[in-house]
């Protein structure tokens, strides 16, 4: 698989710029999941404990929570994800990295659509995850939070990457 690229250097569209880094973030984390067996993708090699999947699982949930709850202010069964009492992302036995991808290619489209009929100074509805007299944001706040959630797991699934094969880079 050829290592994802950064959308072009010229793009000088906010909205475009933005929907581009999220592709790119979300093909880094499954990129560097690909490869690895089923007993890798299932086992923690950090203190937190959470597992290659947890984290592929969590990110989906994070992106529909943020655009289609947040945003959108619609009705969206279980948020959060399947987490356990102890706050980790729950991944059952059934689920496979091809679910879960697929999962992450679905959210990926609702976040397109939304975004491609919004502006990014427009306000997230209320009702859905957020009520007054708490701050609404905006989407293009919540794209760019959206966006360093994916950076920072990126990084997180790098390390375990290279700790668990030495595999390293995009």
């Amino acid at each position: 698989m050829e290592p994802p690229s950064e959308p072009p250097q010229t793009l000088a569209d906010p909205r475009e710029l933005l929907l581009g880094y999220l592709d790119y973030y979300r093909a880094v984390v499954v990129r560097k999941l690909d490869g690895l067996s089923e007993r890798e993708l299932r086992t923690s090699r950090l203190p937190s404990g959470w597992t290659p999947l947890e984290l592929l699982k969590h990110l989906a949930y994070m992106e529909r929570r943020w655009l289609r709850w947040g945003f959108m202010g619609e009705r969206v069964e279980d948020p959060w994800g399947d987490q356990g009492p102890d706050g980790r992302w729950r991944v059952g036995e059934e689920e496979t990295l091809d679910d879960l991808k697929a999962l992450l290619a679905e959210q990926a489209e609702a976040t397109r659509r939304i975004v491609t009929a919004a502006r990014l100074d427009d306000s997230a509805a209320t009702g859905g995850r957020f009520a007054p007299p708490a701050p609404v944001p905006t989407l293009g706040w919540i794209l760019c939070h959206v966006l360093q959630e994916y950076a920072r797991h990126a990084g997180h699934i790098d390390v375990v990457r290279e700790l668990t094969d030495g595999t390293v880079g995009k």
